[in-house]
């Protein structure tokens, strides 16, 4: 029986990132799935099965004589290639579309006319095989693809994101039609992006998170795991109302006409050491930033500036939600607008708590509860945890009884209660695993996502953003001293 197995294995991806799998055993006959989200790793994945990746240390052993790996990337390809020979706008009058047919591109590796026939029936596409594979739909495509990739006859077949660009009536059809050809005895492996596109034949399941293979197993071991669970819930919140504010009638909000931050020529200094060496920057109204830079460079002195914590604040010229810092502003004037969570936070968080009450808190700022909590504040607290998928029995659970990952989701749900006007999460992926790491990413995507907040995110890498992002500040070392550079990101 063949078979492919790696083990330790660290694949190189570029000259600073690796893939890492740790153990994986593909047998003859099995069907795999494997998930994970954009960047996490997953066509990496695909090439290294292939055998197309390079082994930088541990072992990759495959008896697959025959190992074909299908991508989106290589359909679009192959239609742009099509196109690309024949344009039909500049055909003359006499000429011919000399565009390739499906049945030419179906035997483009295997002249064989009867088991062209004989695949185009199994997939329904045999009234297309004279019709010029340019014109056809993209489900069409990705049919006429995959019987060109069963003409050579794989005995294993990789399919990156077969799902991808289809709609709901083609990717069931896709599905049935893998279905079938596992009851043929296709060993065959899926690279989703999706939970909910893992069909159900599927045995076997990996969970991929910033290019480690962060779990893997039989299907229901995996899928029942907390932690996936959780992020297969994730994909079915967007468009989800946030929870309202505890009173939306009296909703503290800054000006919509002025910018949330401005912060000219910012210098902090401490005995004639530099600390923020002459920052200007400036936030506005739908932005989202990441702030990046190594430690030490000034992210957190920033951060105290803006929070109302740093005394030279008041010697800069800071404006925050339309008011200049020192014109009589209280502390709390500046703090309502903002909810803050970091690792210092978390590790603070220390007192004897059900998760329920950590959400709870959130409406008092305060580290536990003691005062008398409202029935409004209960019911918006439950909102919250199903919206976390921390919901029912887990609602009231020790706080410390989670996981790292979803104790830092909770925190931020904290800081959230309240609607600020600003979400600053200063390393909010510090000490989290890859799977807790995609997690807290993805959770941090639909919340700021569905709601009214702006978020301000620290972190020392720049891979580390989630995709709401739209800004990034960079501390760049010159000498003594940071530079700062300012980019707005590609949507």
């Amino acid at each position: 029986m063949s078979s492919l197995h790696i083990s330790q294995a660290i694949f190189r991806l570029g000259d600073t990132r690796t893939l890492n799998l740790a153990d994986v055993t593909i047998k003859q006959g099995e069907a795999w799935a494997f998930v994970g989200s954009n960047g996490s790793g997953k066509s990496a994945l695909a090439r290294a099965i292939e055998g197309s990746l390079t082994l930088l240390e541990g072992e990759r052993h495959s008896d697959f004589s025959n190992v074909v790996r299908l991508s989106f990337e290589q359909l679009q390809k192959l239609v742009a290639d099509e196109w690309q020979r024949n344009n039909t706008d500049l055909l003359s009058a006499d000429e011919d579309d000399t565009g390739r047919t499906t049945a030419d591109i179906i035997q483009e590796q295997v002249k064989d006319p009867a088991r062209c026939e004989q695949l185009a029936s199994q997939f329904g596409i045999a009234p297309l095989l004279n019709r010029r594979f340019k014109y056809l739909s993209t489900g069409e495509t990705r049919k006429t693809l995959l019987c060109q990739v069963l003409m050579q006859q794989p005995d294993l077949l990789v399919l990156d994101e077969p799902f991808d660009g289809l709609d709901v009536n083609a990717r069931q059809q896709l599905a049935d039609v893998l279905a079938e050809l596992f009851t043929h005895g296709q060993t065959m492996v899926l690279v989703l992006n999706r939970f909910v596109d893992i069909p159900p034949f599927i045995q076997h399941v990996g969970v991929l998170a910033d290019c480690t293979l962060a779990s893997v197993g039989e299907r229901d071991r995996v899928l029942s795991d907390a932690l996936v669970a959780q992020l297969a819930h994730s994909e079915n919140l967007s468009g989800m109302q946030i929870p309202e504010s505890e009173d939306p009638t009296s909703k503290v909000s800054p000006p919509d006409d002025q910018p949330l931050i401005v912060l000219r020529n910012g210098v902090v200094q401490y005995n004639d050491k530099p600390i923020l060496h002459g920052l200007s920057w400036q936030v506005d109204h739908g932005q989202h930033w990441q702030i990046v830079g190594q430690n030490g460079a000034g992210k957190s002195t920033l951060l105290s500036l803006i929070t109302g914590d740093h005394a030279q604040g008041y010697s800069n010229d800071l404006t925050l939600f339309g008011r200049r810092r020192g014109s009589g502003e209280t502390i709390w004037d500046i703090k309502r607008h903002i909810g803050y969570v970091s690792s210092s936070l978390h590790l603070d968080y220390r007192v004897s708590s059900s998760v329920r009450n950590v959400i709870l808190s959130g409406f008092f700022d305060s580290i536990g509860i003691y005062q008398a909590v409202s029935d409004r504040q209960q019911q918006l607290t439950t909102q919250w945890l199903d919206l976390l998928g921390l919901g029912g029995r887990l609602a009231d659970t020790p706080f410390h009884s989670l996981s790292w990952g979803q104790q830092r989701l909770a925190l931020i749900a904290r800081a959230l209660v309240k609607h600020p006007a600003l979400l600053i999460l200063d390393e909010p992926l510090q000490g989290l695993d890859p799977l807790n790491r995609q997690l807290v990413r993805r959770f941090i995507d639909v919340l700021i996502g569905e709601g009214n907040t702006q978020l301000l995110f620290v972190s020392h890498h720049a891979e580390d953003a989630p995709l709401c992002i739209t800004h990034r500040l960079s501390f760049l070392p010159d000498g003594e001293v940071y530079q700062y550079g300012v980019e707005k990101l590609a949507n």
